[in-house]
């Protein structure tokens, strides 16, 4: 399986164990809202513009809204099985997708812990890194580089004064795609440090 597919079953498996009304890093949404996030995503093709333009969110969102009062099983069906249209594409677009959502779910439950390590899943998640870190890290007033464990780098935002962040990739990403739930270590001007911490890294 393609650590998209993984990653999926992993979430379905792990939103059917915690329930609908479970917590989640996706701000004041719970289980059932994610799930609905990702059912529309993949189903709802009219709600894409909602989701960067926001003259068009109101539609998203309520198109959003409608599907957290489906059952709780249909919702997660329609996670677990996705259209036919995703599977040519299902590695390109959903593997950051599942990923930080499973994420989300894991890391706002209580003692949460990174999981042990996964060289296929790794090495996966640092192809998407460059992309979305120099996305997330635009705004930053000082030049930021991530660092994996064995040195190897990314450069999220070059310039001067700049901040070295390092730890394994998978937290890296999380780090990229907005979420302070990530087991990395700062490097860098104290200053610069607390203005890199203090950015939004919204997606």
């Amino acid at each position: 399986m393609s650590l998209a597919r993984d990653e999926r079953k992993a979430l379905v498996d792990l939103m059917t164990e915690l329930g609908p009304d479970a917590p989640t890093l996706c701000g004041t949404w719970s289980t059932k809202d994610l799930a609905a996030h990702l059912a529309v995503r993949e189903r709802r093709p009219d709600t894409a513009p909602g989701i960067m333009l926001p003259v068009f969110a109101k539609w998203t969102e309520k198109v959003q809204e409608d599907y957290t009062h489906k059952a709780w099983s249909e919702l997660l069906d329609l996670v677990r099985t996705p259209p036919f249209w995703i599977q040519p594409v299902d590695d390109f677009i959903n593997t950051g997708e599942y990923f930080v959502h499973h994420e989300d779910v894991r890391r706002a439950q209580p003692d949460w812990e990174p999981r042990p390590y996964d060289a296929r899943r790794e090495n996966t998640l640092w192809k998407l890194l460059p992309v979305t870190a120099r996305m997330t890290f635009k705004s930053s007033p000082v030049g930021v580089t991530l660092v994996r464990p064995d040195g190897d780098h990314v450069v999220a935002k070059p310039g001067a004064n700049g901040v070295v962040i390092t730890g394994e990739v998978s937290e890296l990403v999380m780090l990229a795609f907005g979420r302070d739930e990530a087991r990395v270590e700062y490097s860098g001007d104290a200053d610069a440090v607390e203005r890199v911490r203090s950015l939004n890294r919204s997606v």
